[in-house]
């Protein structure tokens, strides 16, 4: 028996205008959860790879503008889509959109607990007495802080998401004009340790791997696709918006302190932009630049709070998750989504305590990343059905190179990623089936299979 598939409801007759995002609020969803806490110790993960990470970093800015390119096209030719779900569910079917989404809406509450773990480390760096409180409950109070602020509706998370991501670029200006001061004026320092390590296709590949975690978010703006103001036109300008941007930070304040401070030395600092401050500007800055780190990983904790709010949501309207996480509070907020993944992060935030912080935070990005890929490679995919069917706007040759690119990248990062990270995607992906079994069965007995109305 094949389930009717019901064609997604979305405002405006349902949503009042007050519920909506614009281009600015979306444009901060990109950049301000891809710029989290992973790039405050990228440039010490990867300095043993010393400039294979460069070429790393370029593999793979390029082939996140690709994939940005791809949510762009699927948000012009699917506007009345609901986000990624939708576009590989009207593509490719349900199962495919389920288990991607399902592994994807699971790497939401992981990162969140990533982020509030990574915030209490910094935070006791900026203000000592802090550091006197229990790190579990002081980074459960912040994750719950967070689910607070998001309980007032999307406006209210999108406004904080503006603020803090205008605030944690300050930081990315101070890294860049400090490489750009010492350049003009003691240029011989980039070129006094050059990194040592041979370039090899090993050493790009596995670098290329970590640079793609501090990447994860491109598709940020196309998750909340219900709740966005035009989304044909939003979503696209926005999501390449905010992933050049990124893109240009990331390549400055990768490369300055990977040139000026020795590889062994950048390769066991804990705060590597602090000590590049320390070292070149003024002494005690680092600690100043720590507070932007918090407001920085605070930012992005708020912004996947927001999209695991949203896609939870949608998962319930769309009946693969129960339907009563789909309801409304009366400021337009998924109140019972919104719990359940903070409850579901706080159990990480307790087990990442239970083990060395470096360690969990290590395995929890790993993971993080292959649970992403799933998700890239079917919306991929859909842009390729999308063509070969020869949908309006969607039947140039330069969208099957899109794709193309797209597809070559994702299945780079899949053999980049390791066997490890890989059986834990699967697995995440199979703890899944018994849910969406139950879900079909409920909705197969049920009188009638529909969207909720929001």
């Amino acid at each position: 028996m094949t389930l009717p598939r019901a064609e997604p409801q979305l405002p405006p007759a349902g949503a009042p205008a007050g519920t909506r995002i614009g281009f600015w609020t979306c444009t901060a969803l990109v950049v301000g959860n891809v710029i989290g806490m992973g790039i405050f110790v990228l440039p010490s993960s990867l300095a043993p790879f010393g400039f294979n990470a460069l070429i790393g970093w370029a593999i793979v800015l390029a082939g996140c503008l690709v994939l940005a390119r791809v949510f762009s096209h699927l948000a012009q030719v699917l506007p009345g889509a609901g986000g990624p779900y939708d576009y590989i569910r009207q593509t490719l079917g349900e199962l495919p959109a389920y288990l991607a989404l399902w592994a994807y809406w699971v790497s939401l509450w992981l990162t969140n607990a990533a982020l509030a773990t990574g915030v209490v480390g910094y935070m006791a760096v900026v203000f000592p007495p802090l550091g006197a409180l229990p790190p579990a409950l002081f980074a459960l109070g912040l994750l719950w802080a967070v689910v607070a602020v998001n309980l007032f509706g999307v406006r209210t998370g999108g406004g904080v998401q503006i603020v803090t991501t205008a605030l944690k670029l300050l930081p990315m200006l101070a890294i860049a004009l400090l490489g750009g001061w010492v350049l003009l004026t003691a240029p011989a320092n980039y070129t006094a340790h050059p990194p040592a390590t041979p370039i090899t296709l090993g050493s790009v590949t596995a670098a290329a791997t970590i640079a793609l975690f501090a990447m994860l978010g491109i598709e940020s703006a196309s998750v909340p696709a219900a709740r966005v103001d035009d989304p044909a036109r939003t979503i696209p300008r926005s999501t390449m918006t905010g992933t050049v941007l990124t893109a240009i930070v990331y390549v400055v304040v990768s490369g300055v302190p990977l040139l000026l401070i020795r590889q062994h030395e950048l390769a066991e600092a804990n705060a590597p932009f602090a000590l590049l401050m320390d070292r070149y500007a003024v002494a005690g800055a680092g600690r100043w630049l720590a507070l932007f780190v918090v407001i920085s990983g605070l930012g992005a904790l708020n912004g996947w709070t927001l999209l695991s709010g949203e896609l939870t949501r949608t998962m319930a309207e769309r009946g693969v998750l129960p339907t009563v996480l789909a309801r409304n509070n009366r400021h337009g907020a998924p109140a019972l989504a919104l719990l359940l993944t903070g409850a579901l992060a706080s159990a990480m935030v307790g087990m990442s305590y239970s083990k060395s912080l470096v360690a969990a935070f290590t395995f929890l990005t790993r993971v993080v990343t292959a649970a992403n890929l799933p998700l890239y490679l079917c919306c991929t995919l859909a842009l390729m059905v999308l063509w070969h069917r020869r949908h309006a706007a969607c039947t140039t040759r330069r969208v099957l190179l899109v794709a193309l690119a797209s597809l070559s990248f994702v299945v780079l990062a899949f053999v980049g990623i390791g066997r490890e990270p890989f059986l834990y995607a699967l697995g995440l992906i199979a703890a899944g089936l018994p849910l969406y079994a139950l879900m079909r069965l409920r909705r197969r007995s049920g009188p009638s299979v529909g969207v909720l109305p929001r």
